[in-house]
């Protein structure tokens, strides 16, 4: 059972239609000016001047849209100059249109011999109808876009993310499997052919679990135990009664989530610092218990200590260490805790601390 934890962009609503918001304005435009008009004590015919000017506003700024889309790509200085000029000469066409229409529904036969004025103030009102309109236009598309960067900033963030997860989950495998192929061909030269094909059979079956898996997934605690005996069965085939391993697993915690195989490099790492370095081999132990609403889990051995590691200035110690602790942090950022310190008289404790979360549909 898996879980992704892929930080993904919220959901954005819906991007808002051109048509129905076009189509929504000029009707809220229309029953407006129509409602304005008549309520000045104009006649109720008038409805139909105030109903073409709509229609003609409606398919003028559908066609300044069109020059707007035209100059959209164009530098910034050199866009505005031009959607400036696009927008006076619309509203031109939609004042001469007005004229027009008064004229032919007999409002205005003596339309030229009214003040100028008169028709600059319904150039300078319907000017500042299509700069409105402009303005949310351009709005509307500069947010869309910058809706858009974003996203795209956070899928290249998410792919960085798994490039990274992925690299440091696999840059432990060769170090693993050349140690486990130089045991089965050691096992083979000294003529234990029965334990090298049990060693063979349990690599198999690690490495498939582990080239399956995904470093981007969580899995249950249940199942990370599972992989990391696997792991151990083979490393118990290389070390017999020198290996020692307990596990204290509370019942409550078997669900819980957590990183596919992060388990797996502090194991080895025990392993390699304070079992095969010793003739009497060590004991390595498993703990995990629920804290409220925070899993601990504790990874011990008996070992000489973490001091000794330090000494290893390149050692796979430090790469296991540091590939957990990087891998935490990827995916958990500031909500994870990972600390390594020695205990008494001797040993290490790799305590780690993770949100207690259960994948859905798991009692």
């Amino acid at each position: 059972m898996n879980a992704t934890i892929i930080a993904k962009p919220f959901p954005t609503p819906g991007k808002p239609s051109f048509w129905p918001l076009q189509i929504a304005g000029w009707t809220a435009y229309f029953i407006l000016n129509a409602t304005a008009v008549i309520g000045e004590g104009t006649e109720p015919r008038y409805v139909w001047v105030s109903l073409s000017v709509a229609i003609a506003g409606f398919v003028v700024t559908s066609l300044l849209r069109l020059g707007y889309r035209r100059v959209w790509s164009l530098p910034p200085p050199r866009m505005a100059g031009l959607a400036a000029a696009l927008l006076v000469a619309a509203t031109l066409v939609q004042a001469l249109i007005y004229v027009c229409v008064k004229f032919a529904l007999h409002f205005c036969d003596d339309c030229m011999s009214h003040n100028p004025l008169s028709y600059m103030w319904y150039f300078l009102s319907m000017f500042y109808v299509f700069l409105s309109w402009s303005g949310l236009y351009f709005g509307i598309k500069f947010a869309r876009q910058l809706t858009e960067q974003k996203e795209a900033a956070l899928r290249a963030q998410n792919a960085a993310h798994t490039a990274q997860l992925k690299m440091l989950r696999y840059q432990l495998n060769p170090h693993f499997l050349f140690n486990t192929l130089n045991a089965i061909s050691t096992l083979v030269l000294d003529d234990k052919r029965d334990t090298a094909y049990r060693m063979v059979g349990s690599l198999s079956s690690f490495l498939r679990h582990s080239l399956d898996s995904d470093p981007e997934q969580r899995v249950p605690l249940a199942q990370e135990i599972d992989a990391l005996n696997l792991y151990l069965g083979i490393e118990q085939l290389r070390f017999g009664e020198r290996l020692a391993v307990a596990m204290d697993i509370e019942p409550a915690t078997r669900t819980a989530l957590v990183p596919s195989l992060i388990l797996q490099p502090l194991i080895e790492n025990a392993i390699k610092y304070a079992v095969s370095k010793r003739e009497e081999g060590g004991r390595i132990e498993l703990v995990a218990r629920r804290d409220n609403d925070m899993l601990d889990l504790h990874l011990r051995d008996d070992g000489p200590g973490f001091a000794e590691v330090e000494l290893v200035p390149n050692g796979h110690a430090r790469v296991g260490l540091a590939n957990s602790r990087e891998r935490l942090r990827v995916l958990y950022g500031e909500r994870q805790h990972f600390e390594i310190g020695n205990r008494e008289p001797h040993g290490v404790d790799a305590h780690i601390r993770l949100p207690f979360e259960i994948a859905q549909g798991t009692v």
